[in-house]
């Protein structure tokens, strides 16, 4: 008894479905029959562009601040990783940055030393040059001076080199420095858009690789409807002409839109299209996007994922019928 009393339920849910499919296509196509030539429709459901925040680097989940369905605003910060080791890395080079800048003035003060020993090499030979024809020098004394200033001569340029690489190994050090303070930063996660949170994925303590998805947000005021129209109709569209979309949750409202894009190439449907006949053509996808200064002022009742119909006028000069004017609460 238990088995015919399963079998009618599912039988009944079967009659249910295929009666409201049919109810579909039969108000679809006698709605269609009294929508003038120049306007197309095609079934779709809203959706909105959704933002992952992820971490850049792998590390554990400090903090989630936001559930799922709370409202958040541009540069807000929704989560943050524990930076225990960047901190301590961050420590280490800025101690490295101070040695290197001790270096650099340590090379400094050498070269200060090789240009006081060059002069006075330099000027102990002029004497002796001028000495040597008067014979109060020798030739070796002034060869052994001639010497010595070569030396100070290759003494001061290491000594300039020296400089040089002190000061190349400051600009590595503090660019380390500058790299540890944008992956602290980096590790507070906001978000770029302000918007609704749709899934929080993970929780305090998890370990993330990099790129590991923390939350995703949906941006209320990118809200669009994607629809498929065979060719004979897509011919005509062009991007930024007005279209119409009616909600099933709320057919009384009639919601303006503009045609935002229209692809190049036909493709086949997906199974959301209702009928058979329709998934067997070859269709071209068009994106129908609601005014953001619209979703705006309504934002807190926009959701995602609600089916209706999209409508669009396939001559720019043309005018809307009476039943798509625009209705709005």
């Amino acid at each position: 008894m238990r088995e015919t009393a399963l079998n009618k339920i599912f039988i009944t849910l079967i009659v249910v479905a295929l009666a409201g499919g049919a109810g579909w296509y039969l108000w679809t196509t006698n709605y269609a029959s009294r929508l003038p030539e120049n306007v197309a429709f095609g079934n779709g459901r809203i959706e909105a562009t959704e933002y992952d925040i992820a971490t850049k680097y792998a590390g554990r989940v400090l903090t989630v601040s936001v559930q799922e369905g709370d409202m958040v605003e541009a540069g807000q910060v929704l989560a943050t990783m524990d930076t225990v080791d960047l901190q301590a890395q961050l420590r280490e080079a800025e101690a490295l940055l101070r040695e290197a800048r001790e270096s650099r003035e340590y090379a400094a003060a050498i070269v200060l030393q090789r240009e006081s020993e060059l002069t006075f090499a330099q000027a102990e030979l002029n004497r002796s040059l001028k000495l040597i024809d008067q014979g109060h020098v020798s030739q070796e004394r002034v060869d052994q001076q001639r010497t010595a200033l070569r030396s100070a001569q290759a003494a001061l340029k290491a000594a300039n080199i020296q400089v040089v690489q002190a000061e190349a190994g400051i600009e590595a050090a503090e660019a380390r420095v500058e790299r540890l303070q944008g992956n602290i930063a980096d590790s507070q996660l906001a978000t770029p858009i302000s918007g609704r949170v749709l899934y929080r994925l993970t929780e305090p303590g998890e370990v993330l690789a990099a790129g590991g998805k923390v939350l995703s947000v949906l941006d209320l005021t990118d809200v669009y409807m994607t629809i498929f129209l065979p060719t004979a109709e897509v011919g005509n569209l062009i991007v930024g002409s007005e279209a119409r979309i009616i909600l099933d949750a709320i057919p009384q409202y009639t919601i303006p839109a503009t045609i935002s894009f229209v692809a190049p190439q036909a493709q086949f449907t997906p199974k959301a299209v209702e009928t058979r006949s329709e998934r067997e053509k070859l269709m071209f996808r068009v994106k129908v996007k609601i005014d953001s200064k619209l979703l705006k002022q309504h934002v807190e009742k926009v959701k995602t994922g609600v089916p209706g119909i999209a409508y669009v006028l396939l001559k720019p000069d043309a005018e809307w019928p009476a039943e798509l004017q625009v209705r709005l609460p």
